[in-house]
């Protein structure tokens, strides 16, 4: 077994008291994913992890990460018991960035974060011993719990950090300890808790908080807000790499051709004229794929390999994953599953990928609400009815209280149908579908357009 945390390090980090001597190898924080030998940490969410002690114990946790000992639990149980859970999570996590020599690499930004992040594992694999978040563990117990979960061998980490509200960025950057901050866009997201873009700009630049002195920001040169970043990562002794399609950008997109299932990336690297192959379709995963080469310069990685690499990346799930259906009827469609995120510039970029592919049936939008948009939000819904893409699909269905204005506001040849809730949508979606239509579903995860993603695969054939 190789051994992460032994409970020693563990009462070590967190000052709580061990039970037992004990070995972990890894950190789990779900009974339903639990490895045989993980660190189980109870936290408390939507149902108290200690609840599920037990049974993590009986399938062979090596202990349990607890506040108190839980009811049906023996006191010889092996448990780390501390004052608070999350804070000796936290404790583990900052521990954990002390234990490697390795450079940490933290990304965040409005839109994209996932995908860079997956980017950056694909680009540096082979050439260091990598670490990288799962899925999109980037808030108060998934940066932490990556950290923790940390072999103390990694040369480079790669860790996601976002936000709904200011000051939550800050301490997971500043507990991550960065060597390179990448921040890949501000956009009107989460406006529910912010008074517009600049206040968003001010909240992304918390991550300069955790960088470490003459550490690297990579800052995108084409928004509106860069001299918010600039400002700030230059505050914080940062050097700034910028890329973009801006002129003089340090890393600058001179052109993108996008293919029904990749794109070529031309930009320009210190006077030079590069090109690569990206895995996957997308101006947007272009600009994003120019943050990573600048990262990976940043961390002293050979280029060339990098490249070489992003040739193989696809979309994460959720985030633009693309897959061949065969429904039960035998319909044959392409389904990309957009349902993880969304609002006003991750849908405009998502349609544009849809709106360029070459179809041989219709091209379907299934498009569900975006959620924490603020006073803004029905302005914001009825206005993608200007997007040029949205323009070009043959049949695009709404689903949502949000998006009946964008249904109001479509022309009669494209607009499908309205349904109010996710779960109905589910059960009608397949009649909706045709032999040879490409479907995207796209939503913020809050309206549970996921279900119509798992309906449309749950009836294949």
């Amino acid at each position: 077994m190789n051994v992460l945390w032994t409970s020693a390090d563990a009462v070590a980090a967190t000052g709580g008291k061990s039970t037992v001597d004990w070995q972990a190898s890894g950190v789990s924080i779900d009974t339903r994913t639990l490895q045989k030998g993980d660190l189980f940490v109870a936290l408390t969410d939507v149902r108290d992890g200690h609840d599920f002690v037990a049974q993590a114990l009986d399938k062979g946790a090596a202990a349990a990460l607890v506040a108190h000992v839980p009811d049906g639990v023996s006191m010889d149980a092996p448990l780390l018991i501390v004052d608070d859970v999350l804070q000796a999570l936290g404790a583990l996590g900052v521990a954990a960035r002390k234990h490697i020599s390795g450079q940490v690499i933290g990304v965040t930004g409005s839109v994209g974060k996932t995908g860079t992040k997956e980017m950056l594992r694909t680009a540096l694999s082979g050439q260091y011993r990598m670490h990288a978040a799962e899925m999109s563990y980037n808030n108060h117990w998934g940066v932490p719990l990556t950290l923790a979960r940390m072999p103390r061998d990694t040369e480079i980490a790669v860790i996601e950090i976002g936000m709904n509200h200011a000051g939550e960025i800050s301490p997971l950057a500043i507990m991550a300890d960065l060597d390179v901050a990448v921040i890949t866009t501000v956009a009107p997201v989460h406006l529910a808790a912010f008074s517009g873009v600049d206040e968003i700009a001010h909240a992304k630049a918390e991550i300069f908080d955790g960088l470490k002195a003459g550490g690297t920001a990579v800052l995108n040169a084409d928004i509106g807000t860069f001299q918010i970043l600039c400002d700030a990562a230059g505050g914080a002794d940062a050097r700034i790499v910028t890329f973009g399609g801006a002129k003089g950008a340090d890393v600058q997109l001179t052109a993108a051709y996008v293919s029904d299932q990749s794109t070529k990336v031309v930009f320009d690297l210190v006077g030079q004229k590069v090109e690569f192959i990206l895995g996957a379709p997308g101006v947007h995963l272009a600009m994003n794929s120019l943050a990573v080469i600048a990262a990976c310069d940043a961390v002293g990685a050979d280029l060339s390999q990098c490249l070489k690499n992003l040739a193989t990346w696809t979309t994460p799930k959720g985030r633009g994953k693309r897959e061949d259906v065969v429904l039960a009827n035998g319909v044959s469609i392409e389904l990309i599953d957009e349902g993880f995120n969304a609002n006003p510039t991750s849908m405009a970029a998502a349609l544009d990928v849809l709106a360029q592919m070459h179809a041989k049936g219709r091209k379907v939008a299934v498009l569900g609400d975006m959620l924490e948009l603020g006073e803004t939000e029905k302005a914001l819904h009825a206005g993608l009815a200007d997007l040029p893409a949205l323009k070009t699909m043959d049949v695009i269905h709404l689903v949502g209280p949000l998006m009946k204005g964008l249904y109001a506001a479509l022309p009669d040849e494209n607009r499908g149908l309205w349904i109010e809730t996710a779960d109905v949508a589910a059960t009608r979606i397949v009649d909706l579908l045709k032999p040879r239509d490409i479907v995207m579903v796209k939503g913020s995860k809050g309206s549970k357009v996921s279900k119509i993603v798992d309906a449309i695969r749950k009836t294949s054939a």
